[in-house]
């Protein structure tokens, strides 16, 4: 069963500022409470996603990083 709570968001590929670029766009339509899953191979993108989310009040919830993905999930303010 897939949760309609959670989007994913590939950006395998792209530097930055791209990932956060696109995250920004997504999370501006979505709704309070969904949750946001960035794919990024970007090395830089684990900075730009915790600054992004103490300054923009959305929660980043998890960064991990698995055979050269990064994978942050943040919750929509």
């Amino acid at each position: 069963m897939v949760d309609v709570n959670i989007i994913e968001l590939d950006v395998i590929g792209e530097r930055c500022p791209m990932p956060l670029l696109k995250a920004k766009r997504a999370l501006n339509n979505m709704d309070a409470g969904q949750q946001l899953k960035v794919l990024s191979t970007d090395q830089g993108s684990v900075r730009d996603f915790q600054v992004f989310a103490q300054q923009s009040g959305n929660a980043l919830l998890a960064s991990d990083e698995k055979d050269g993905v990064y994978i942050h999930l943040l919750l929509k303010n």
